[in-house]
């Protein structure tokens, strides 16, 4: 298997890697591994309704706000 190296890593970020590791029950080069899979991974696919729902909970605006909200504005002329 191929390895990899990382130079020049700020001492701060090799001590907060190791925090997360040692919380994680994991070694260094393990949180390094499972960070790096994490990122790699293909983002999970949503319905709609899973879509809606992350969006309700987030408290985003839907279309129908930002109409009521433009005629607000225009009103309030």
């Amino acid at each position: 298997m191929p390895s990899l190296s990382i130079k020049n890593v700020p001492d701060v970020l090799i001590e907060r890697l190791r925090v997360r590791a040692k919380g994680n029950h994991r070694s260094l080069q393990g949180e390094i591994m499972s960070i790096l899979e994490d990122a790699t991974l293909a983002p999970p696919k949503l319905t709609v309704r899973e879509l809606g729902e992350r969006i309700r909970r987030l408290g985003l605006r839907t279309g129908d706000d930002s109409t009521r909200w433009i005629r607000e504005l225009r009103d309030a002329r």
